[in-house]
């Protein structure tokens, strides 16, 4: 199970665009607010952060106030960079659209440690992973919808050139989905992963803004605010950068408790203490790989099974069959 929504925060910043958008469906700022005990100025200061919890009664209520269950999507469209305060600052100063989603990864938990991000590249395809570090229920639409929209937007607003992206998403496809799907990528559901798409050339593409003096400054303040942030899902964030070997292959449970100098049992305790399994999460990177891998056509099957570090190919088909229902050559024909 996800950790508890009470461990997790997210930047107040983030109820700027929703409190403009509920306002196209006559919703003002008091009326979404106020049964909250809180008020504009309550989200005003830059570095003010609410509970995940409160985040998703605010969003609940937002929805039915609005009565417009595709809220996510309109969210999506409202938010900019300049909600997340010195990430955003950061990611439009950056270099290239690489150096800009590296940031945003990095710096994730600044605006929400409830949700995380991975950028894997392989071949010309370029996959955003997002991850749920908490339990969105029956908001897991309205968030999962407003993050890829706004990471969409966002990316053609600070390269200044229209992105060819695509999405797949880790759930069923909502019965409203088909009527604003022309404001949103196109979208594939019921997928096993939750990932944005874009072509690996995308990723050199200049900013607009881009000012290294500026993103020296920025970085550095995201790093500060990065250490003062609790510690809900450090760990499982720290855990996760070490899975990988530098020279390729995943490092076996062993490998990671010696890394973050523990014996195994309490690396698996401190993990399963935040909701995590070291298990689930080398399990989880396999499937995110195979899925990035696949797209490259140049690779076989065999060659993707020694890359995940399978003995065989019909290891890594039992699998994938696990993950997804299919098989790894369906799945590519598909």
């Amino acid at each position: 199970m996800p950790p508890s929504a009470e461990q997790h925060t997210v930047a107040a910043g983030l109820f700027y665009p929703l409190i403009e958008t509920v306002k196209h469906w006559g919703v003002t700022p008091e009326q979404l607010l106020g049964p909250f005990g809180l008020g504009v100025s309550d989200i005003s200061e830059p570095h003010a952060r609410l509970p995940y919890s409160l985040h998703l009664a605010i969003l609940d209520r937002a929805r039915m106030l609005a009565d417009e269950p595709a809220l996510g999507i309109f969210w999506g469209l409202q938010i900019r960079a300049s909600v997340f305060g010195y990430l955003g600052f950061a990611t439009t100063s950056a270099a290239t659209l690489r150096d800009a989603i590296e940031l945003a990864v990095e710096f994730a938990p600044l605006a929400s440690t409830g949700d995380g991000m991975r950028l894997r590249v392989d071949g010309n395809q370029a996959s955003i992973f997002l991850d749920e570090n908490a339990g969105t229920g029956t908001l897991r639409d309205v968030i999962t919808l407003a993050r890829l929209v706004s990471l969409w937007r966002i990316g053609e607003t600070i390269t200044g050139r229209e992105i060819q992206a695509s999405a797949e998403v880790a759930f069923p496809e909502p019965v409203y989905f088909a009527r604003f799907s022309h404001l949103a990528p196109s979208v594939r559901f019921d997928r096993p992963a939750t990932r944005a798409l874009l072509s690996a050339e995308a990723l050199d593409y200049r900013l607009v803004s881009a000012d290294p003096m500026a993103l020296r400054l920025a970085a550095d303040q995201c790093a500060r605010e990065l250490l003062s942030l609790s510690g809900a899902g450090r760990l499982a964030r720290t855990v996760r950068d070490l899975l990988w070997k530098t020279e390729g292959g995943l490092r076996s449970p062993a490998e990671v408790a010696s890394a973050m100098h523990m014996s195994p049992r309490t690396l698996r305790r401190k993990l399963e203490s935040q909701g995590q399994s070291l298990t689930a999460m080398l399990d989880g990177e396999r499937r995110d790989r195979a899925l990035s891998l696949l797209a490259s056509p140049q690779l076989s099957l065999v060659q993707i099974s020694e890359r995940l570090g399978y003995r065989n190919v019909q290891s890594f088909e039992r699998a994938f069959r696990r993950w997804t229902g299919t098989t790894p050559a369906a799945h590519r024909r598909s």
